[in-house]
């Protein structure tokens, strides 16, 4: 049986091979990608777990993001630090090429009614797709039952709880649409809606 003091050795040997396992490894990340990251992301590879999660090829994850369910990850689709892919309440779908961005929360169920009633009421589910070339900004939240459209973007902070046509520019609490993707061939332009004048007698 092992004595206090050994353990305390032990610990202090364990303490120091990891100081030196994470001085080593962030060393190698900066020479190479010029990132310096949290100690877990230095210990695990964003495409061994997309691979884990039988994404499609080319996409890859942050480890230090929740996956929940049925999500389906589609190609070159990047799937930034700090997210929450839920797909606990049905299938949630993420396109090909899709900037999903840090902190971004997507979800196919709800608890509302379940909170209020005491748990006398479900679940509520509905499946979640977000459309192909797809860019969800920092921190936004996208609600259960929700389908972005192709080549759209949502704006930070925003709360997406209906469904964005395609090619479309949205922003907000909740979100709105407040203007138009354009795109010819590698050439990408932005026309936002003009705001309507308020009349004054």
């Amino acid at each position: 049986m092992s004595s206090k003091k050994d353990l305390i050795n032990k610990h202090d040997n364990l303490h120091s091979d990891l100081v030196d396992l994470h001085n080593e490894l962030r060393k190698k990340t900066w020479k190479k990608w010029k990132r310096v990251l949290p100690f877990e992301e230095l210990l695990f590879d964003r495409w061994e777990k997309a691979n884990f999660l039988k994404t499609k090829k080319g996409a890859n994850l942050y480890h230090n993001n929740y996956v929940y369910g049925q999500v389906e990850i589609g190609e070159h689709t990047w799937i930034g630090p700090y997210t929450l892919l839920d797909g606990s309440g049905g299938k949630l779908k993420i396109g090909n090429f899709c900037s999903i961005s840090s902190g971004v929360q997507i979800y196919t169920h709800q608890t509302v009614k379940w909170a209020l009633t005491g748990g006398k009421a479900p679940y509520e589910k509905a499946k979640t797709t977000i459309r192909d070339f797809c860019y969800l900004g920092p921190y936004s939240v996208v609600t259960m039952g929700v389908t972005i459209g192709k080549c759209s973007i949502i704006g930070s902070h925003s709360l997406v709880n209906t469904s964005i046509p395609p090619f479309s520019i949205a922003f907000g609490i909740p979100a709105k649409v407040v203007g138009k993707v354009q795109i010819k061939g590698k050439n990408v332009s932005f026309k936002y809606f003009k705001k309507k004048q308020n009349s004054t007698k």
